[in-house]
């Protein structure tokens, strides 16, 4: 089977590869249209972050069994059409983790020091020495957005620099923040009393230009801004014109909304911002990690069948991934579903097995819906070989439990999850041999296709409710295609759960949420 490299990676990955004996091609710097007219030929993908893996180009590859990121950030793969046509996609989370921690700390360091600024002028033959004068960053307010895997390491090298850490992280237990040293604080706190800021969450829906001009309003006067994380998390129009009205006393980026940059990106003319070409994972260490890693991934897949570090599939044989194929897709179903419904931090999630699914493996049903939970929060941080570590690592405890009885039903899998806030709970079923079915939200019976862009709507039982609903839906342009209604008698409410043809605006949830009757509108989509 062929395997093509089409990013730069270490040589040991590409002698790991061709000692399992797989046929490599390097094909580097090819342009998609290039890579297009070849993709048929390759069984095996190793990629890095320029390669983009799109729909049109899994088109072409008829052949393409696996995708392997020699790295952590999947945002250049279609994950969803990987899915569609069985191609597994594999990362190495991890192997970059100490890099990229230690390059956020370089950048704060350097952005404090002028050190690129000091560099340039001295090379065009200049002595400015106190043109750059810097500050300490000793007792200083360092504070971390996303504490994580690299916002934890970046927390404890700051406290080596003798800097106090604060974190905004809504996902982690506080538990875990103490023991690694630093203080669970609310964002708005985090941003009144940091002198540094440094970013380190996944580029979703939720984080996607969060530091804008409203969030950088309420930072500090003087506040440093570092992101060594995901390009789109900053809008860098906003943080230009904070560097240059002084608010932002400097910010140093390693990312950007569109990679490569360019000269016309404004932020590159201006003397208190520094930036790096995305060197967070860009050390002999790391990049030697990730390509021996991808490398014994790809070739233990394509060679043995066996899957490690995959985002998309279990690591289960062939065998096993086929029987348990229905559980596993209704797994991950109700692990996103109950994701959308979670407020706060996770602090239990309960899997209980009933009927015939109290006789399967339940192992790879359990990591399923673990994983499912925290993608949304972690992105491709999190996969099926590393979820119950990434659980436990933040607190989460994980119970199962089986029994024979299943109520109404031949089997049913329930899923609740404890937040410090709030318990929720989930049932789901398979109807005949493999079709998924939601069946109990909370104390709400009903039975939903778990698929495609979802409204769960909370509202009182009476009459003129759930039409004012259907004509809000109407007025923004949203056909619903199915619609489930749940009924407490007791409590005088429903709860609905409708299927739209297209995902609903923003402006569309605001109107439903204002509708008289209606208590709580979330947005689902599957």
């Amino acid at each position: 089977m062929k395997v093509f490299i089409t990013d730069p990676i270490a040589q040991d990955g590409i002698d790991i590869l061709k000692e399992a004996g797989l046929d490599v091609e390097e094909r580097l710097g090819l342009s998609p249209d290039e890579l297009k007219e070849v993709i048929h030929e390759a069984d095996g993908l190793v990629i890095r972050s320029n390669t983009k893996v799109t729909e049109d180009l899994l088109d072409h590859a008829k052949r393409l069994k696996v995708v392997g990121r020699a790295g952590t950030g999947l945002d250049n793969v279609d994950i969803p059409a990987c899915n569609k046509r069985g191609v597994v996609v594999m990362n190495t989370p991890g192997g970059n983790t100490n890099s990229a921690a230690e390059h956020a700390i370089a950048m704060l360091m350097s952005v404090t020091r002028n050190i690129p600024q000091a560099t340039a002028s001295m090379k065009a033959g200049k002595w400015e020495k106190k043109k750059f004068m810097g500050q300490e960053v000793a007792g200083k307010i360092l504070g971390i957005i996303g504490s994580g895997r690299i916002g934890s390491i970046v927390a404890q090298l700051a406290q080596g620099l003798k800097m106090k850490v604060i974190a905004f992280d809504p996902h982690i237990n506080p538990e875990i923040a103490e023991k690694v040293g630093f203080e669970l604080v609310s964002l708005d706190d985090l941003l009144a009393k940091a002198d540094y800021i440094s970013l380190h969450t996944p580029l979703t829906d939720e984080t996607r230009g969060m530091v804008n001009k409203e969030m950088i309003g309420k930072m500090k006067d003087g506040v440093f801004i570092i992101n060594c994380a995901r390009g789109g998390i900053v809008n860098e129009q906003d943080l230009h014109d904070a560097l240059v009205s002084g608010k932002v006393a400097g910010a140093a980026l390693d990312v950007f909304e569109k990679e490569p940059t360019t000269l016309e990106n404004p932020l590159l003319s201006l003397d208190n911002f520094i930036c790096t070409p995305h060197l967070g994972a860009s050390t002999r260490e790391a990049q030697e990690n990730v390509a021996v890693a991808v490398a014994r991934q790809i070739a233990d897949y394509l060679v043995k069948g066996e899957v490690r570090n995959a985002v998309n599939v279990p690591s289960v044989s062939g065998e096993t991934l086929k029987r348990l194929g229905p559980v596993l897709n209704l797994a991950e179903k109700m692990g996103a579903f109950l994701a959308h419904m979670v407020t706060s931090h996770l602090e239990e999630i309960s899997i209980s097995y009933k009927g015939d699914l109290a006789d399967i493996d339940t192992a790879p049903v359990t990591i399923s819906v673990v994983k499912s939970l925290l993608t949304p929060v972690l992105r491709e941080d999190v996969n099926f070989v590393n979820a119950l570590i990434v659980a436990k690592d933040r607190g989460i405890k994980v119970v199962e439990s089986k029994s024979r009885t299943a109520e109404d039903f031949a089997n049913l899998l329930e899923v609740t999850v404890k937040t410090g806030v709030e318990t929720t709970s989930l049932a789901g079923t398979i109807f005949g041999k493999k079709e998924p079915r939601i069946v109990r939200i909370n104390a709400f019976r009903l039975e939903a296709v778990p698929e495609g862009h979802m409204l769960l709507i909370y509202n009182e039982d009476r009459p003129g409710v759930i039409g004012k609903i259907g004509t809000c839906l109407g007025e923004h342009g949203l056909n619903i295609a199915r619609m489930q209604v749940g009924q407490d008698p007791e409590a005088h409410r429903n709860v609905i759960l409708l299927t739209t043809d297209e995902s609903a605006r923003e402006e569309a949830l605001s109107a439903l949420k204002e509708q008289d009757g209606v208590s709580n509108v979330i947005k689902v989509e599957l």
